[in-house]
């Protein structure tokens, strides 16, 4: 563990060794609310919420980080948790399919990432950072997903571009497309960190330039059922 002090977060209770690493602050606090026995602020600083206590499925420690949108923010909020003696993690966030057989609030288990985005390129010097094997045997007999495979991280969310890039990820096997896992994922390897990625679509392509989104409500309702899911995962191992 690192003795460096984190900047970024202002932790005002103890982080547990395990998390789990949402990218929206308010789905973390969603996530706490339901899966935390009266969870504790961690973090507020810089709009990242995080919190943690004792979990409801098992009574173990655990805690919930926002990590922000993108692999800039995902690295400062993992690599501060580090530093805090983190020690295993799952992702549970979003992502758009790129599997045409993908279809809204299904769930992705991530087996690696193409680092197409700027930071994960650079951690993971241009290779595919792999999820960790004991921990995506675990979630997938928890989670039950939709698919199991490569996905890739990607700088941009509003890709103004041609579709070009789309279908050079699909040739490369990418299931979905997101914004965080490589970085986590390459994070976790040079930490020695237990790091992988699940994954709800949220958005769904079934044609050139038509995105079709999922409401709010049944993101939250299974986004908790992945949430408890990670939960399981983590405490088998």
């Amino acid at each position: 563990m690192s003795t460096h002090a984190p900047i970024h977060l202002r932790p005002t209770a103890p982080l547990a060794p395990r998390a789990l690493l949402p990218g929206d602050p308010g789905r973390a606090l969603a996530l706490a609310q339901a899966l935390i026995e009266q969870p504790k602020m961690f973090n507020h600083h810089r709009g990242l919420w995080g919190y943690t206590g004792p979990a409801r499925a098992d009574g173990r420690p655990l805690s919930i980080q926002s990590t922000g949108m993108g692999g800039p923010s995902a690295a400062i909020v993992f690599e501060e948790l580090v530093m805090l003696g983190l020690r295993s993690a799952v992702r549970v966030g979003t992502c758009g399919a790129l599997d045409q057989e993908l279809q809204l609030g299904e769930i992705v288990l991530a087996s690696e990432a193409i680092a197409a985005d700027g930071a994960g390129r650079s951690l993971a010097g241009g290779g595919r950072p792999r999820a960790d094997p004991d921990l995506n045997a675990a979630l997938a007999a928890a989670a039950a997903p939709r698919r199991i495979g490569p996905i890739v991280s990607t700088d941009l969310f509003y890709d103004r571009a041609s579709p070009e890039p789309e279908r050079a990820w699909r040739s490369e096997g990418a299931l979905a497309v997101e914004m965080e896992a490589a970085t986590l994922l390459a994070l976790g390897r040079h930490h020695d960190v237990s790091v992988a990625c699940l994954l709800i679509v949220s958005d769904v392509f079934p044609r050139p330039g038509v995105r079709e989104r999922i409401e709010d409500a049944p993101l939250l309702e299974i986004a908790e059922r992945a949430g408890a899911a990670a939960v399981a995962a983590l405490g088998s191992r």
